[in-house]
């Protein structure tokens, strides 16, 4: 019996990269030669969300994952020596891109994922062929009513307000982010609740989610410019939105037409991890999407 030596281009790769003291963990899939499709992550997760995904789209493009600072397998460095902003997300991001040299690519951007890529696409228009945007919100109308006791925390940075998010990071905090809205709970695999709390329950863990939750303030206040880069870059954009999210509702996926007037928006009916119940709808989508670009 023997064995090829032929590299499979769909094959998963589990990499990480070392940027200014950090390492960056991250997935990597497809042909090395084919466009890029960079996927960003959200709350509470890392880029193990994108499991059921990248194996629908590695045929045709070269995936790559990265999870960011204080997530998943990336190092959490303590609050004392990183601030965590998101600032400073897309700072880590914007080194990681030109770590891995990559000079045209498109953007899937999730919860988090979100800011964090549009600060990217701001900073690196030229790049940016295309943007899928899952629940990842640019616009007031689409905050849901989830962000009141967040939001209370903005007008007033107290101790009280910030303890009053701990259940943000607790295990039940983290299951009704995954189980709202889904009408099939059985579609929820177990174990993608028990490996984000494992992350979420790490030493230091919960004041680095909690100077997040204070910092998104700014996200909001950068929606005109993330809406000012929309309307005069004007690009391809792909809306693909848990219709039942109670973060980031609807109203805000319609939004991107206002400025992107050619921007795809489809909806579908479960809650905010939408890729935990329709990856194949959702990879479907985007595929044809892409294709549709060349």
């Amino acid at each position: 019996m023997t064995h090829s030596n032929t590299r499979n281009p769909r094959a998963v790769h589990h990499r990480t990269a070392q940027l200014n003291g950090l390492d960056i963990f991250y997935r990597e899939s497809g042909p090395a030669d084919a466009p890029v499709l960079l996927l960003l992550h959200g709350y509470p997760t890392s880029s193990h969300m994108f499991r059921n995904l990248i194996p629908l789209l590695n045929g045709r493009y070269r995936i790559i994952a990265p999870d960011l600072p204080g997530f998943g397998y990336s190092s959490a460095p303590s609050r004392k020596t990183f601030t965590y902003t998101f600032d400073r997300l897309a700072s880590v991001m914007q080194d990681f891109i030109e770590h891995l040299e990559l000079t045209k690519f498109a953007i899937y951007v999730f919860d988090y994922g979100a800011p964090t890529g549009y600060r990217l696409a701001m900073s690196n228009p030229e790049k940016i062929t295309a943007i899928i945007s899952q629940n990842g919100n640019a616009y007031e109308e689409g905050l849901g009513e989830g962000w009141k006791p967040i939001q209370a925390y903005w007008e007033h940075d107290t101790q009280e307000n910030r303890d009053a998010l701990r259940g943000f990071v607790t295990l039940a905090g983290t299951k009704f982010q995954y189980y709202t809205g889904v009408s099939d709970e059985s579609l929820i695999a177990p174990e993608v609740i028990t490996m984000d709390q494992y992350f979420l329950d790490r030493h230091g863990s919960d004041e680095i989610q909690l100077d997040l939750l204070r910092d998104y303030k700014n996200n909001v206040l950068l929606y005109p410019k993330f809406q000012a880069y929309f309307s005069t870059w004007k690009p391809r954009l792909l809306a693909v939105w848990g219709n039942k999210d109670p973060f980031f509702l609807p109203p805000g996926a319609e939004a991107y037409k206002r400025d992107i007037p050619d921007a795809i928006v489809k909806f579908y009916d479960t809650g905010h991890f939408a890729l935990e119940t329709h990856a194949a709808e959702i990879g479907a989508d985007i595929l044809k999407f892409l294709d549709s670009l060349s």
